[in-house]
Order: structure tokens, then sequence, then C-alpha cells
């Protein structure tokens, strides 16, 4: 009898201790989910591929054009009168030489631009000296006008005296010039002397 009342109490303690240990779980149990969960958290982050670095190439910019050289200055042109040439048998030809401009060292001014010869007429022989085979040539001066013309021809000296004065001087008046420019202006030109040579060839 006393063995079995032993064994019952044995049995009620570890029912009991069994009991508290169930209870203490259970209450670590629902203390443990109702905490949030301790640790890092790793993100996993997706890298895009480097994009491709497009190269433009940088074409070289052209030299800029360079300006256009001034045309070169007209050398005058040259009208031949060979008026009644086919008559005779002379080889005949009437040279104009330059201009002398005897006034230009006492200009003050500033000049812009000289005078330029830009047509000169040759003068028509005359019958009488061709006929007779006389050359010769006449030195002519005039005054080259704002308009280029030129204006009061007058002969300085002739060989022969005469008889080329007027073909000389018609000549001259036909002769055209780019006219002088001074402080902006065009201006006269007076003293200018041109010589006229009057030859026979063969």
């Amino acid at each position: 009898m006393l063995r079995y009342l032993v064994a019952l109490i044995v049995a009620g303690v570890v029912t009991f201790m069994l009991f508290l240990g169930m209870q203490a779980l259970i209450t670590g149990g629902e203390g443990a989910m109702s905490e949030p969960v301790k640790g890092n958290v790793l993100d996993f982050v997706r890298l895009k591929k480097e994009e491709t670095v497009q190269k433009k190439e940088r074409k070289p910019q052209k030299p800029p054009t360079p300006k256009e050289p001034p045309p070169p200055m007209e050398s005058p042109q040259m009208q031949n009168n060979h008026a009644n040439a086919a008559s005779n048998n002379f080889d005949f030809g009437a040279d104009v030489g330059s201009d002398v401009d005897l006034a230009g060292g006492l200009a003050l001014e500033t000049s812009d631009g000289e005078y330029l010869p830009i047509v000169k007429v040759a003068p028509v022989y005359p019958r009488r000296a061709l006929s007779r085979g006389i050359e010769g040539y006449v030195i002519v001066e005039f005054t080259v006008t704002k308009q280029g013309t030129v204006r009061d021809p007058q002969v300085v000296k002739a060989v022969p005296e005469l008889l080329f004065d007027r073909a000389a001087m018609d000549a001259a008046l036909k002769f055209k010039y780019k006219p002088r420019v001074v402080n902006g202006e065009a201006v006269e030109v007076a003293g200018v002397q041109n010589k006229i040579s009057f030859q026979i060839n063969g």
C-alpha cells in the first residue's frame, strides 16, 4: 500500500513539472513569434550593363577660303586707226608712249589713287607724210579731267613741225583714264605729257 502511495506522489510531481515545462515553452514561443526577426536583409540590385559609348569622330573644320586676290591692273588698250593703209604699200605704225605728269610732284594732299590710262587710241598716219615716207613724233600736253577724259591738248614739241600735230591731238582727245583720287574725291591732273611717234617700217 505504501508503494502505491509513493508512486502516485512521484507521478503527480512529474506531471506537474511537465505541465510547468510545457507552459514555459508555450510562453517563450509566443514571445519569439511576436518579436521581429533580427538579422541583415540583403537587397539584390540588378545592375544594368554599361551602355556602349558612341564615339563621334569630329571632322576637322575646313580652313576659311582665302580672299580672292585683287584683279591685275588692266593695261591700256591700244586702238589702231590705220586708215588708208590698204591703198599704200607701206608698213607704218604710230606708237603712243607713256604719260609724264609734270604737276604730280607739286600736290600736297594725300593721294588715294593715281590716274591710270585705260584706253589709248593710236593716231591716223597723215596721208601726205605716209606718201613721202616722212617719220617723226609729237609730244602732247593735256589735262586729265575728273571724268577721266582729256581736255585742252596742245603740242609741246613736234618733229617735224606741224606735219603730225593735228593727228596727235585728235588721238589724245580719245584717250580714257581712271581719274586721280585725293582725299576720297576725283581731281583733275594738269600737265600730263604723252609722246606719240610716227614710224614707217620697210
